[in-house]
């Protein structure tokens, strides 16, 4: 979407045409002596079917391809990759299957070092160094949020590939919790070729951030 700007004092005419042009958003640039005018593109919310007021995403297995899958919202369908267990009715740490059910977002993550504009429904956290998830089924932080170092097995939010470059966390285990029953089920970025994940549901990059702007908190991916 483009919008018009007009300009009126000249110091502040200067500041806001650097800051648009740095960041590469200027269009067009009417009486550039004077500044008078600048037309600049803003990022907007992707637009779903119609019918897509507030959809469940359903995560269906591909037929004969246990790891991959057919996610449906709103009218759409993208690939991903699951768990390299494929899907189970009866999650355990460390299977590797993505759980079936109803799982809630609860919020979500970006990275720290990701500059590009991430427009999403849900509020995201910035997760650094510092930050982390337990895994270890007998710590009292057992499937929680956890700051590093951290003495217990865990895993790092802020990862040397671009996988939890945006991350919603799913509510499997997490609100009401048994130990050893799974942790870390995450919707995240897909690897290359849709790799198998660890239990989380992985997407595309483009696909995810078209899905983002219109999954809410308490929204529901529903793996059947």
């Amino acid at each position: 979407m483009s919008y018009i700007i007009n300009l009126c004092q000249q110091r502040q005419d200067a500041d806001l045409f650097r800051h648009f042009q740095g960041s590469r958003k200027v269009l067009f640039m009417r009486n550039p002596s004077r500044s008078e005018h600048i037309i600049v593109s803003l990022p907007t919310r992707p637009r779903l079917p119609a019918a897509a007021a507030s959809p469940s995403l359903v995560v269906r297995t591909m037929p004969g391809r246990p790891t991959r899958a057919l996610v449906s919202f709103g009218g759409l369908v993208f690939a991903a990759a699951i768990g390299r267990g494929g899907k189970t009715a009866f999650k355990r740490e460390g299977d590797g299957a993505t759980p079936r059910g109803d799982l809630k977002v609860l919020g979500g993550y970006r990275s720290g070092s990701l500059r590009a504009p991430v427009i999403s429904a849900t509020k995201l956290g910035r997760a650094g160094a510092r930050d982390g998830w337990c895994d270890a089924p007998d710590h009292a932080a057992y499937n929680r949020y956890v700051r590093l170092p951290f003495g217990a097995s865990h895993e790092t939010l802020a990862r040397p590939d671009a996988l939890y470059d945006v991350v919603l966390v799913l509510d499997w285990n997490v609100r009401c919790r048994r130990r050893g029953a799974g942790s870390a089920i995450f919707l995240h970025l897909a690897r290359p070729g849709y790799e198998p994940t660890e239990g989380c549901v992985a997407l595309k990059r483009r696909d995810l951030m078209r899905i983002l702007p219109h999954i809410r908190r308490g929204g529901c991916v529903r793996v059947v």
